[in-house]
Parts: C-alpha cells; sequence; structure tokens
C-alpha cells in the first residue's frame, strides 16, 4: 500500500485504509472517499504559489490566518467541497468541515471561524517577519505566528497583526497549543507583556509543501487537500506506477 499523495497522475487506485477520527472519515465520506472506492488520480497540484498566511472577511472582521490552521478547513463555494488555501482573492464560501478535535475548534472560534460560517478570501499575504520591542528587547515573528497573538487596541481585541507602527500594548490572549505557547513564552511573548510594533521586515519565500490531489469517482470529481491525503492508504492496479 501506498498513500495517495504518492501516486502519480492518471492513476487508478482502491481505497484500503483511512487513517484519522471520525471528523475526517466523514469529511472524505462526503466527497465519495471510504474503504474499498476506486478513483482515477487526475492530476496533483503544489500549494498556493503565496505559501504564507491568508486573509479573510468574516461578517464585517478581518482576521489573519496562519497556513497551518487554514489548510485544515474545508469550504464549500458553489457546491464544491475544497480546501480553503485551494481559494482566491474574491471567492467566498461556507465552512463545512475542520479538521481537529475540541481545542483547535475553540482556537479558531477566537477568529469567529466555525462550521456553518460564511466567509470571504481576501488574499494571500507574504509571510514578512514583523519586529516588535518587547521588555527592551527586540524580536521577529512571522505574520503566521503573530496572528496567533491578540492585544487591546483603541478598545478592541485585535491580531497583533494589525498594531500601527509604533503603537504600544499590552498582550491580552494567546491562541494555540502547548508547543505554540512555549515556542512565544521564549520570544518573552505571553499575556501582560507589553509589546510595541516597530515595523517589518521581508524574509525569504517559504518551500512548497505538499500537493493537492485532483481525482475522479466514477465521474464524480474531487479535490482533497494534501493533510487529508497523506491519510488515505491505497493500492494502485495492476499495471499501473508509483511516483518515483
Amino acid at each position: 500500500m501506498k498513500l495517495l499523495n504518492e501516486i502519480k497522475s492518471k492513476t487508478k487506485v482502491t481505497v484500503k485504509k483511512i487513517d484519522g477520527g471520525p471528523e475526517i472519515r466523514k469529511h472524505l465520506e462526503d466527497l465519495g472517499v471510504a474503504k474499498g472506492i476506486e478513483l482515477t488520480v487526475l492530476a496533483t497540484q503544489a500549494r498556493h504559489e503565496h505559501r504564507g498566511p491568508i486573509s479573510l472577511k468574516i461578517a464585517d472582521r478581518e482576521v489573519i490566518m496562519a497556513q497551518g490552521m487554514a489548510d485544515k478547513i474545508h469550504v464549500e463555494k458553489e457546491g464544491t467541497l475544497l480546501p480553503l488555501l485551494r481559494l482566491e482573492k474574491g471567492d467566498e464560501g461556507t465552512v463545512k468541515v475542520i479538521e481537529g478535535g475540541k481545542d483547535f475548534k475553540n482556537w479558531l472560534s477566537e477568529l469567529s471561524i466555525e462550521e456553518g460560517i460564511w466567509v470571504e478570501f481576501l488574499k494571500h499575504i507574504p509571510d514578512d517577519a514583523l519586529v516588535f520591542k518587547v521588555d527592551d528587547r527586540e524580536i521577529k515573528m512571522g505574520e503566521g505566528e503573530a496572528s496567533k497573538v491578540f492585544v487591546e487596541y483603541e478598545g478592541n481585541p485585535i491580531q497583533v497583526n494589525y498594531l500601527r507602527e509604533g503603537a504600544k500594548t499590552k498582550i491580552t490572549k494567546i491562541i494555540g497549543g502547548v508547543g505554540v505557547r512555549q515556542k512565544l513564552d521564549e520570544l518573552g511573548i505571553k499575556e501582560g507583556t507589553e509589546i510595541t510594533l516597530i515595523g517589518k521586515e521581508e524574509r525569504a519565500p517559504i518551500p512548497v509543501r505538499g500537493n493537492y490531489v485532483h481525482a475522479k469517482i466514477g465521474e464524480h470529481l474531487i479535490t482533497i487537500g494534501h493533510g487529508m491525503a497523506e491519510k488515505i492508504w491505497v493500492d494502485v492496479d495492476e499495471g499501473d506506477d508509483l511516483l518515483d
């Protein structure tokens, strides 16, 4: 058996096993993917050329989301279920599936993102380094990392990305797991700490990670994000080859 994202284009396979919990299985079932199903891989497509975080509009609020979070969200657009990162500027849709457990969904709810919410994709954001002053030290965070840090500014809770240059305020909340909090804590980023945005610096491009898989089940066309494709084990029909 091989993982679906290891299969090259125009190859017919049979699904043998699906890793992951019930939410992942339910999402794949909605796409028509289940154990024993035959499907044909039509093509694989690299992630969007802009591989940094993204900006969304939810109701009247704009939010920035790290790519790792966005990669676990699937949106229904005009009757088609797509990974959020497949959307482009101006695309709109309804959040249908969020991979991950209760804690992850709670973090997303801090960004007003829940299943059933209507979102508009605003843009891909260059993952520039934001330069901050914290406790008389200068530190740098990428846009995606910074998007997990909230501050109180002009009476409103905002992501630290939206601070005006030179603005000083206090950190009120950090979303993310233990690893995120530990990493930020090492930088001096913790709730209650004063922080000032100094400016931005361009960073080197991030290398491509993973592919989307475009496939066909009967006459039904589907797109599977690379995260889910890594959970699907398949057997290749006799005579078909795998990627080298």
